[in-house]
């Protein structure tokens, strides 16, 4: 069996009869704090303190964690620079039968950090793949941000270049739902700058510090937040949550002397756009529909130069 102690039910027993034949070694993926050590739950605090080995971004960094609750384990490295070497290396440990937890330095592995690899290698092979969930900073960022939370996408981190910035936040214009993006303090500025400039004037909220001491949400526009960091740069871990756009405000930002088949080809060009999301984006520019924008597009190719 993979995990210990665990509960006498159906839905562990339908669990447990899935990894029938596989290897006795398992991947634990355990949620760690991302700022107060208080969040972390009591059973990844066991897995923990019953794994063989626990594999790490910063060993210094989990150590500070593991005395706080006074666990001894050996500790391993694993970030993005010997991700491809390590990987290897654990699988052969779990195809032995070690149990191994990975965690990264805060919240859950493999979201906007590595694990993917050990992950995938673990699943080709049969090992037992075990998350053992946490904290996350984007989430508690969404739900303290005031922003609409329904609907969400999670993009991690903005692209450092600028060029590179603004050709994905031109694919996100098309997007309706509300978009999280992890940004270091030394770019946030710049990329609330681009955000405003090309998603539009929407409803956001920079999560900074979230569960640390020094916790804070700033919210309002992209333009009002762009106007608080002039006064006031921002410091330590940031979360930016940038809220739907309004109809009419996506309507508005449309150039009307162009086109809407140089926009379209536009759209493709810079924005590394294919065609259909292209029509797709132009037309929410113009508030009009997917298939009126291809009648007129098909209509304006009909016309006569």
């Amino acid at each position: 069996m993979c995990a210990k102690r665990v509960p006498n039910n159906s839905a562990v027993a339908a669990t447990t009869a899935i990894g029938s034949g596989e290897s006795d070694g398992c991947l634990y993926l355990v949620g760690t704090p991302i700022g107060n050590l208080e969040d972390i739950t009591l059973r990844a605090l066991r897995i923990l303190k019953e794994v063989d080995l626990i594999a790490c971004e910063d060993t210094r960094h989990t150590q500070k964690l593991l005395s706080h609750y006074d666990i001894a384990k050996t500790l391993v490295s694993y970030h993005e620079h010997n991700e491809m070497t390590r990987s290897p290396e654990l699988l052969i440990k779990l195809e032995d039968g070690a149990k191994i937890a990975l965690v990264s330095d805060a919240g859950m592995p493999l979201v906007s950090d590595p694990g993917y690899r050990l992950v995938t290698l673990c699943v080709r092979h049969k090992i037992r793949v075990v998350p053992i969930p946490g904290p996350s900073a984007m989430l508690a960022a969404l739900a303290g941000s005031g922003v609409p939370s329904e609907e969400f996408l999670f993009v991690g981190f903005l692209p450092a270049r600028s060029g590179e910035r603004r050709r994905m936040l031109e694919r996100l214009r098309i997007e309706e739902r509300t978009i999280i993006f992890y940004e270091a303090p030394h770019r946030i500025a710049e990329s609330i700058a681009d955000a405003r400039e090309i998603l539009g004037d929407r409803p956001a909220c920079i999560a900074r510090e979230v569960t640390k001491l020094h916790e804070e949400f700033l919210r309002g526009k992209l333009s009002h937040l762009e106007e608080s960091l002039t006064e006031r740069p921002a410091r330590g871990e940031i979360t930016l949550v940038v809220g739907p756009a309004e109809a009419s405000a996506v309507s508005g930002q449309v150039d009307t002397s162009q086109s809407l088949s140089d926009r379209v080809e536009e759209l493709i060009r810079q924005a590394k756009l294919d065609r259909k999301e292209a029509l797709k984006l132009a037309a929410k520019e113009r508030g009009i529909s997917r298939r009126t924008a291809y009648d007129q597009l098909v209509e304006s190719k009909a016309k006569p130069n």
